[in-house]
Parts: C-alpha cells; structure tokens; sequence
C-alpha cells in the first residue's frame, strides 16, 4: 500500500530560514539607529555663565587699558618727534637761504675778477690813463679782497653747519618713521581687544545683556562727609563738598563734571576721555601739569598708601598700572572706565589697587 505522508522539509533548510529572517530585523534595526544617530543634530557646547562672561569682558577690557596707555604714549612720542623733526627742517631752509645769499656775494667777486681779466696791479697801473684814480680803486680792490675772503669764510661755516643740520633732520625723519609705525600697531593692538570683546557682547541675549550690565554696575557708597558720589544719570553737574581743598578740590569737581561723557581710547577731552585723559585734564584745570600716560603720573607727587588716602589723590589699578582714577573720598572715585562707558563714580574696591600718588 503507497504511502501517502507529506514530504518533510529538512531541518537545515528550515533553521536557516529563520536565522535569515533574524538577520534581517536586527541590521533593518541597526541601520534605523544609524540613521537616526546620523540626522540628530550636534549636542550644543554649554553656554558660558553670565558672571563668566562678565570675567571674559573685564579682562578684554583691562587689556585694552594697557594696550591704549601704549598707544597714548606712542601717540606722543610722535607729536614730540614731529615737533623736532619740523623745527630742524625750518633750520636747514633757513641755512639754505644763507647760503644761497653767501653763493650770490661770491658770484659778484667772481665776474668782477672776470671783468678785470686777472691783470696784476702793477700792469693796471702802468696801462692806466688816471693813475691817482688807479690807485684809489686799488685800495678799494684790496678791501674787497678781504670782504672776498671773509665772504668765502662764511660760506664754509655754513656748508659745515648745513651739513650737520641736514644729517640730524635725516635722523629725526627716521625717528617720526618709527614712531609713526609704533603708533599704528598700538592702536591695532587696541582695536583688536576691543573688538574681541564687542564680539563676545553680542552674542548675548537681551536678558542676558541686560543682567550683565546690573553686575558691571558700581555701587558707591554715600555719607555726609562726602555727597560727590552722584549718579552719572544725572541732568545736573554735582557739587563736590568732600573734604578736599584748594586745587585738589578743583580737580574733583572738574572730573565730577564731566560724569556721563563717553570713554574714548586716546581722547583727552572735552567731549570724551580715556582713564589718564580724564585726570590730566581734572588737575590741568586745577593749574598742575601732568603727563600723558599711567605711567607718567605714576612717578609724579608723592607715594601715598591705601590706608592713607585722601581726596584728590591719583589711584593706580591693576599689577601693570594701566588705569587710573581720582579718589573723592568715603571709598570711592571718579574715573572714565573703559570703552562703552562713560564717566563714573565707582568704588575703590571695584579694581585692584595697585599704588597711589598725592599730588598736591
């Protein structure tokens, strides 16, 4: 009898089947995953903190001071040395002119010696009709010899002095040239800061901008002995009635008053200011005469300590000296910050110290 049973499928066939279909699913999955590994976008690197920020600025800012005290005092290397390089230019045309009036003397002997022909005197004299006229103006030919030779005299020292002038112009040129290039590094250099810092500024936020600018806010202190610590916002100009006299006072309530003008790097007023603008001009108006830079001030007065200080005093901030403000009294001072500020009242503490000089 035939059998009739189905024929079984080998059992290989059927495991392999099935693997198959295993492999399948897991590279379909693994190739989801891939996919969506891929298409997901880059992880954000973290943003920094606002007091981060703040530090970030601060420092641009700080390097700036530096970079504009040195541009400041390229700036008047180069005034000095134009200033020179000019006055001995002015020299060397004025010899020049001497000279070319000493060539004209000389020309007039030379083609009177040419009209003469060279003749000795005694052969003029034996020639000539009017001899008694002849020897009158032979002793006058003999002066002439003389103011000839004294003529020629003057004309070397000034070759010589010319010379001189010409060689210490060519010198004072090269020196403008340098000082020139010194000068436009420098104020690359603080563009450069700036601009850094200006980048960083916008890419905030408003919010952001907003609670960076509560944290680089001052907030002085107030007391009876001294009211000058007035809010820069203010329409009116304060009244310094601190406890400094005399030409210290002065320059208080000049530097008062020019509370809210803008810090421009270089600027010396009197729409705009840098730090050592601003108090070269407060103790100028006071009839003291400071130098241009930090470090020029720096050495002028008197040493004085923190401990130590009183109103009008020059503070000195930061280990390299680069800012400078005039302290007014119950811890605080007046100074022009920084670009993008203005001139302000701020806290001695809001920087470090680093020394101070009593002027008057």
């Amino acid at each position: 009898m035939a059998s009739h049973r189905k024929p079984r499928t080998p059992l290989l066939a059927s495991t392999g089947t099935r693997a198959a279909v295993g492999l399948t699913t897991a590279a379909i999955a693994s190739v989801t995953l891939l996919s969506e590994t891929a298409s997901a976008a880059p992880a954000k690197p973290s943003q920094p903190s606002i007091s981060q920020v703040k530090k970030q600025v601060d420092t641009l800012n700080q390097q700036a001071e530096v970079a504009t005290q040195k541009y400041d005092q390229a700036k008047e290397q180069t005034a000095t040395q134009r200033a020179k390089t000019n006055q001995l230019l002015a020299q060397v045309a004025d010899k020049t002119e001497q000279m070319n009036e000493s060539r004209r003397v000389l020309g007039q002997f030379a083609a009177e010696q040419y009209r003469t022909g060279g003749f000795g005197a005694t052969t003029q004299l034996l020639f000539s009709d009017d001899p008694e006229s002849f020897l009158s103006q032979n002793h006058l030919l003999d002066r002439l010899t003389a103011t000839q030779e004294q003529a020629l005299q003057k004309f070397k020292i000034q070759q010589e002095q010319a010379s001189v002038q010409r060689a210490q112009a060519t010198a004072s040129l090269k020196k403008l040239t340098s000082s020139q290039t010194t000068l436009a590094t420098q104020k690359k250099s603080v563009q450069t800061k700036l601009a850094a810092a200006q980048k960083l500024l916008n890419s905030l936020t408003a919010e952001q901008k907003k609670k960076l600018a509560a944290l680089q806010q001052p907030k002085t202190t107030t007391s009876s002995s001294s009211s000058s610590s007035s809010s820069s916002s203010s329409s009116t100009t304060p009244t310094y009635t601190g406890t400094a006299t005399g030409r210290a006072a002065t320059a208080i309530q000049f530097a008062l008053a020019q509370q809210g003008k803008p810090y421009v790097y270089g600027a010396t007023g009197p729409g705009s200011y840098d730090c050592s603008g601003l108090t070269q001009a407060a103790y100028k108006a006071a009839g003291i005469s400071l130098g241009r830079t930090t470090w020029d001030q720096a050495k002028q007065g008197t040493a004085v300590s923190e401990a130590d200080l009183r109103p009008g005093d020059l503070v000195f901030f930061y280990s390299g000296l680069s800012h400078v403000g005039i302290y007014i009294g119950n811890g605080n001072i007046v100074h022009a910050p920084h670009t993008g500020a203005t001139v302000e009242v701020a806290p001695l503490s809001w920087m470090p110290f680093a020394t101070a000089r009593r002027i008057v």
